[in-house]
C-alpha cells in the first residue's frame, strides 16, 4: 500500500500556520480606532469576515487569494476561472457574519507582465462580479522579478449589513439543524496535496480523468473531447451569493421565515469541517447525514492513501457552506434553499455535547481548529 499522504506531507501544515496566525495577531495588539466611533470593531466570533462600524450599519471586509490552484492554472495555460475563485473565497466569507457583498478590489503578482494573461484574468474578474453581483472598485497588478516565480492572484471585498442583523453565531442553540449547500468541486483548497497526489502517482493534467463524474454539468468545461484531470481540478469555486443574499434579506417577506431563524453560517474551506467549530466557544456539531462526496475527492483519497479525517480536514468534501437554523423554520428554510440551489439538505445538528464536530464517519472528528 502506498505510504500515506497529508497536508502536512505536501508542505502545508494547517496547525502550524494557525500558530503563526495567532502569533501576528498578538504582535499586532489591539490598535483600533475608539469604540463606537466610525471605522471602530464589532466582535464578531468565527472571524470568516470583519466587521467595522460605519455610521448607523457595519461594514464588512474580507481578503483572501486564489492559492496554490493558480500554478496548476498556469501549467494549463488556462486562467479562465481563477478570477471566479479569488471572488469566491472572499465574498463567501462575508456572507457568513450575514454581510452583502458590494465591492471587490484584487491584487495581481507576476514576475513579467503578460497582457494576453492579464486580459483572460479580466474576463474571468468581469464574470466573478456579475456572478456575486459586486462592483470592481480597484486593483493593483505588481511585477516583482526576483520575488514571485509565478502569477499570484488576491483579493478584497467589501460588504454591508444593518446593525443588529449581523449573524454571528450568538444565537446558536442545541438542536438548530444544519443545512448542507453542494460545492462545485474542490474549490480553492489543499492544492499543495492535490498537486502531491498526481505527482507522486504521475498523473498530468491533460490526461482524462479516469473516474466518472456522475454530475458533469457542474464542471465548466474549456476544452473539447474527453474531461481531464486539469478540468476537474480547475473548476471554479461557487459563488454562493444566490441565494444567500436573498435567504438573509430581512425586506424580502416572501421567504416565509424570518431573517432571526438563521443562526450561523460558516464556509467551509481550509480546515474543512473544523471551521465549524469557529461559529461557537462551548457548542458542538453533528453531521449525521452528510452531502454526498464528489467523485473527485474520493479518487484523490484513494490515490494518496489519505485518512477520512485529514481529506475532511482539508477539503470541503462536496458541502461548501453549512447553515445553523432554527429547528421550527427549518424545513421551510430547506425547501426555499432546493428551489435555488439544487442538492441543498439537512445534514445535522446543532448539540449540547461538548465544542466538537463529530460526523458518520466515526474517524471524523474535530476538538480543535
Amino acid at each position: 500500500m502506498a505510504e500515506e499522504m497529508d497536508y502536512a506531507s505536501s508542505g502545508v501544515d494547517i496547525t502550524l500556520e494557525g500558530e503563526a496566525v495567532g502569533a501576528l495577531i498578538g504582535a499586532l495588539g489591539k490598535f483600533s480606532r475608539p469604540s463606537g466611533t466610525l471605522g471602530s470593531p464589532v466582535e464578531v466570533p468565527g472571524g470568516f469576515g470583519g466587521l467595522i462600524r460605519f455610521k448607523d450599519d457595519y461594514l464588512a471586509l474580507a481578503t483572501d487569494g486564489v492559492g496554490s490552484k493558480l500554478q496548476i492554472a498556469s501549467a494549463m495555460q488556462a486562467w479562465h476561472g481563477v478570477g471566479i475563485d479569488c471572488m469566491a473565497m472572499n465574498v463567501n466569507d462575508l456572507l457568513c457574519v450575514g454581510a452583502e457583498p458590494i465591492a471587490f478590489v484584487d491584487y495581481i503578482a507576476v514576475p513579467k507582465p503578460d497582457p494576453e494573461v492579464h486580459a483572460v484574468i479580466g474576463r474571468s474578474l468581469a464574470e466573478a462580479c456579475r456572478r456575486a453581483k459586486v462592483t470592481l472598485a480597484g486593483g493593483e497588478t505588481a511585477s516583482l522579478p526576483g520575488i514571485v516565480t509565478e502569477l499570484d492572484l488576491s483579493g478584497t471585498a467589501l460588504g454591508w449589513v444593518g446593525k443588529g442583523q449581523e449573524i454571528t453565531g450568538e444565537a446558536l442553540k442545541d438542536g438548530d439543524v444544519l443545512i448542507g449547500l453542494p460545492s462545485s468541486g474542490i474549490h480553492s483548497n489543499g492544492y499543495s496535496l492535490v498537486r502531491k497526489i498526481l505527482r507522486e502517482n504521475q498523473i498530468s493534467y491533460d490526461q482524462t480523468m479516469p473516474v466518472k463524474i456522475n454530475d458533469a454539468t457542474r464542471i465548466e468545461r474549456f476544452k473539447q473531447g474527453e474531461l481531464t484531470v486539469g478540468e476537474v481540478l480547475l473548476n471554479p469555486t461557487s459563488i454562493y451569493c444566490s441565494p444567500i443574499v436573498e435567504m438573509i434579506d430581512s425586506t424580502n417577506a416572501e421567504r416565509g421565515f424570518d431573517r432571526d431563524a438563521i443562526h450561523g453560517i460558516a464556509h467551509i474551506t481550509g480546515g474543512g469541517l473544523s471551521n465549524l467549530l469557529r461559529l461557537h466557544k462551548t457548542l458542538g456539531w453533528e453531521i449525521s447525514d452528510p452531502l454526498p462526496v464528489h467523485e473527485e475527492f474520493s479518487w484523490l483519497q484513494n490515490l494518496g492513501n489519505v485518512s477520512a479525517k485529514e481529506m475532511y480536514r482539508t477539503f470541503n468534501m462536496g458541502c461548501g457552506i453549512i447553515i445553523a437554523v432554527e429547528a421550527e423554520h427549518a424545513q421551510l428554510i430547506v425547501s426555499w434553499l432546493q428551489e435555488r440551489l439544487s442538492g441543498s439538505k439537512i445534514i445535522g445538528h446543532v448539540r449540547n455535547h461538548g465544542r466538537i464536530v463529530t460526523h458518520a464517519i466515526e474517524s471524523v472528528y474535530f476538538d480543535e481548529y
